[in-house]
Order: structure tokens, then C-alpha cells, then sequence
């Protein structure tokens, strides 16, 4: 109990240490625009940011195909309890060949398209503003192509400025007791299909239903159903294994043929859940 309490308390004194670091890194920014997908670093970012300066924060969300509704909600009932000045944007990344042909690096013209959009935002406001992504220490031991988009962009990452890390971003979340401290990874839904695998619409709905009848029928947290061509796979953690039947197979490939009408087969994966699984030339996680 006494080493636990211990623990606790570390934990607490670091979210507080970090929680004031960033308040200082935000006074010496003016106007921002936060880019907010809807997953806890963004989420929380668009919070502390708002809550320093709200009158010199716009918190920008990019509605598209690859952007799970659940996340669009989310932001939306989010940013309307806290007072947001919320834009929603259309990214229009499908209208860019290069990211629908899914490419190793199909994240860069995603994000290319995103902050093209929000720079839009930034510009109306009185003097311009810096936008900001939710990035963080870890993202930088990663393949992650949307951070040239960004640097290309001069987009900043107040967490790597400061230097915090995921596990960090969830301490904070706790400390200051918002409802989305313990939301559980979920990147965009194009993260599902396998490189060279084209991006459609139909596939990234059947990716959002698929998902969403696996956690409803089980209480899985996380699940992946991930698409190559015409198949479907789901991955589940090594312990979950067993609750994916033959009949619950069934009935997700019944519901996600509905929106991917080419939908041959769905499958449990040979190999227990692993962040990135779709992409294949190299390492990367979701």
C-alpha cells in the first residue's frame, strides 16, 4: 500500500510539474489553432490550450471518411461543454490520387491536405496563428510521414517542445479529471487498410461498422478489423482470442458487406493484435 501510494503520488507531482510547463510554453505563443482529431493527445491539448488563453484559441476538426463518427461526437459535445470556438473542416484528402492509391507514405499527403485546410483558419484570425498539433515524445521513435507534412507546414507540437510523452498526456488527463483520460488508441480509419490497398470510402465505413459490432457484441476495448482488397481480418489481443467466433465472424462480415459490397471473407488474424499491422514495408504504429 505504501509503495503504491508512493507511485501515486510520483505520478501526481508529474502531471503537476508538466501541466506548468506547458502553461509556460503557452504564454509565450499568441493565437493557435489546434488541430483535434478526437484521440486523447489532441483532446487534451485543445483543453489546456483553450483553457490558458480561450480568447486566442480556435480548436479545428477535419470530418471526412477516415475520421470515425464516434471521434467527430466526441470533439463536438467535448468542445461544446468547454466553450470551444470549434471549426469543423473538410480536409479533402480524397480528392488527392496520391493518398487514395495508399501509398507507404499515405499519412503525408493526409496531413498535407489536413493543415492546408486549417492554415485557412489561422489566417483569419487578427494577426494570423501557429497551428498546433497533439504529438508527442514517443510519435518521434515512429514512421510517421505526417510529420514532415507538418514541418513543411511550420506546424509546432507543444508536447515534444516540452518533452512529454503518451503515459504523461494520460497522467495529466487524470490529474485534472477529464472523461477521456483512459479513451484507448484509435487512429484513422485508413490506418485499417493494408498498404496498396485503395482508400474507398466503402471500405473505411465497413472498417467503422466492423469495429464497432465486435466491441459491442464483447466489450473489447480495442479491436482492429483490418482490410486488404476484399478481406477482412480482426485482431484482438492474445487473451481475447476466444470471443471471436465463427458466429460473431459471421456477423460482422453480414454487417460490413453492407457498406463493402466486394467484402469476400472475414477472418480472425493468425497473430494477436499489433499496432500497425497494415503497414507492411517497414515498422510503424497506429
Amino acid at each position: 500500500m505504501e509503495s503504491g501510494s508512493r507511485t501515486e503520488a510520483g505520478g501526481e507531482g508529474e502531471s503537476a510539474i508538466q501541466l506548468a510547463s506547458l502553461e509556460a510554453w503557452f504564454t509565450n505563443v499568441g493565437s493557435r489553432v489546434i488541430a483535434c482529431s478526437g484521440g486523447i493527445d489532441s483532446l487534451l491539448l485543445a483543453t489546456l490550450a483553450h483553457r490558458f488563453d480561450p480568447a486566442r484559441t480556435r480548436i479545428a476538426h477535419a470530418k471526412s471518411p477516415a475520421v470515425p463518427l464516434e471521434a467527430t461526437a466526441r470533439v463536438e459535445a467535448w468542445g461544446s461543454s468547454e466553450g470551444w470556438a470549434l471549426e469543423i473542416v473538410e480536409s479533402g484528402e480524397f480528392g488527392s490520387e496520391d493518398y487514395l492509391s495508399n501509398p507507404v507514405n499515405r499519412c503525408y499527403f493526409c496531413k498535407t491536405n489536413l493543415y492546408q485546410a486549417i492554415d485557412q483558419i489561422a489566417e483569419s484570425m487578427d494577426g494570423g496563428a501557429t497551428l498546433m498539433s497533439g504529438a508527442n515524445t514517443d510519435d518521434l521513435r515512429e514512421y510517421r510521414p505526417g510529420l514532415i507534412a507538418a514541418d513543411e507546414r511550420d506546424v509546432r507540437h507543444p508536447y515534444v517542445e516540452v518533452g512529454i510523452a503518451k503515459e504523461t498526456i494520460r497522467q495529466v488527463a487524470r490529474s485534472l479529471g477529464l472523461s477521456f483520460a483512459e479513451l484507448p488508441a484509435s487512429p484513422c480509419l485508413a490506418s485499417r487498410l493494408y498498404t496498396g490497398t485503395r482508400v474507398t470510402p466503402e471500405r473505411l465505413r465497413a472498417v467503422e461498422v466492423a469495429e464497432a459490432f465486435v466491441k459491442e457484441r464483447t466489450g473489447l476495448k480495442v479491436v482492429r478489423c483490418r482490410v486488404r482488397e476484399d478481406e477482412m481480418v480482426i485482431e484482438v489481443g492474445a487473451g481475447d482470442r476466444d470471443l471471436i467466433t465463427e458466429g460473431l465472424m459471421a456477423g460482422v462480415h453480414e454487417a460490413a458487406r453492407m457498406q463493402m459490397a466486394e467484402l469476400i471473407g472475414v477472418a480472425l488474424d493468425a497473430e494477436p493484435y499489433r499496432p500497425g499491422r497494415a503497414f507492411v514495408q517497414g515498422e510503424a504504429r497506429d
